[in-house]
């Protein structure tokens, strides 16, 4: 009886957690994601030096900050002393490694003349304005709108399962993935 109850309360938290996108009313307004740019970087940071980033937008101290390699997004906001009360901490991918030489905007859309560097765990010769469902790892694909690491991974297990992706929209076969969150990464992904 016990393995049956903690059974019971791992499907219902699991339920809870990670239902489909689209039966969750957005009750917070919505925020843009923290963008990229930069106009000198060329390639992605290696891991032996530090990396410097500037954070801008909706945190208590804007700046250019130095961060030791491997550093997330987390680290650099930190460092910019939080997210201030206008911006939602959803609105960045608090887990995503940060590119030497980017600039984050929080809560801000990045101006129209802001070019972005190479990310990381992108392959070499990819496309940096969108991403290869077939070839893109579990960083990158949680890089996507709507995209935690669960969904990412159930995107790799049917990319495996299936032998990759023919069409986009075989991403709703992907369990978690509905029309609302197809839509947002119909223009995100591309495939090869």
């Amino acid at each position: 009886m016990g393995i049956g109850v903690v059974a019971l309360l791992l499907a219902l938290g699991y339920a809870l957690l990670n239902g489909p996108n689209e039966q969750q009313p957005d009750t917070a307004p919505r925020l843009p994601v923290a963008h990229m740019s930069s106009t000198t970087p060329t390639t992605t940071t290696s891991t032996a030096g530090p990396v410097v980033v500037s954070v801008v937008g909706h945190v208590s101290d804007p700046g250019v900050f130095t961060l030791s390699a491997g550093a997330r997004v987390a680290d650099a906001l930190e460092e910019a002393g939080g997210v201030n009360a206008a911006a939602d901490r959803r609105s960045v991918n608090l887990a995503r490694r940060v590119v030497d030489g980017e600039q984050l905007y929080v809560g801000v859309s990045a101006p129209a003349t802001a070019s972005q560097p190479p990310e990381a765990g992108r392959q070499a010769g990819e496309s940096t304005d969108t991403i290869n469902l077939n070839t893109a790892d579990l960083a990158t694909l949680q890089e996507l709108p709507r995209v935690g690491e669960v969904t990412a991974q159930r995107i790799i297990d049917w990319r495996q399962e299936h032998d990759g992706f023919e069409t986009v929209e075989q991403l709703r076969q992907v369990t978690g993935i509905g029309a609302k969150t197809l839509a947002d990464l119909r223009d995100q992904v591309r495939l090869e």
